[in-house]
């Protein structure tokens, strides 16, 4: 069975750029799984420890017919690929994938939340996700009012899309 996903991408180390695109393409590369969209990109300010490079976010919408733990699993595994190491909470990172949305599952363990816990505290997760669903609606979930609470200071779009 497909199940429609969303997973947010976000890199402050390195090619930040290069992140973004080979994360995208290893995502695409993962079995029984596709690429619908994707969202621009976008520079974000740091949230919690201020003391590093700014981010580049975006966010894909994909089919797939893994599990939401095997999707969880293959991102850690694509984090772990591109030398991942999380030695520091909301410190800086060569690439962070975090599935935000699978279908309109709702579930809460210790290895997954979904939807994404902290999506309608973060304007770099909403304003990406506000590409795929202008509406402010995407399945199992209504942001767009916290967008408006939340603010979008801080996320500035960027001239690039990521080709998929």
């Amino acid at each position: 069975m497909n199940n429609k996903a969303v997973i947010g991408l976000g890199t402050n180390m390195g090619h930040k750029i290069e992140n973004i695109q080979n994360a995208v393409r290893a995502i695409g590369h993962l079995p029984n799984t596709e690429i619908l969209a994707a969202s621009h990109v976008y520079e974000t300010d740091p949230v919690g420890f201020a003391d590093q490079d700014v981010f580049l976010n975006a966010a894909v919408n994909i089919q797939t017919k893994l599990s939401p733990m095997a999707l969880l699993g293959a991102c850690l595994g694509i984090e772990a690929a591109f030398g991942r190491e999380r030695s520091q909470k909301d410190g800086p990172r060569i690439i962070d994938l975090d599935l935000l949305l699978y279908g309109c599952v709702k579930s809460e363990s210790f290895e997954l939340t979904l939807p994404h816990p902290r999506i309608l505290k973060r304007a770099f997760v909403m304003v990406p996700l506000l590409d795929l669903f202008p509406g402010g609606r995407a399945p199992g979930l209504y942001f767009g009012p916290h967008l408006k609470e939340v603010g979008c200071e801080g996320v500035r779009k960027i001239d690039l899309e990521i080709t998929v």
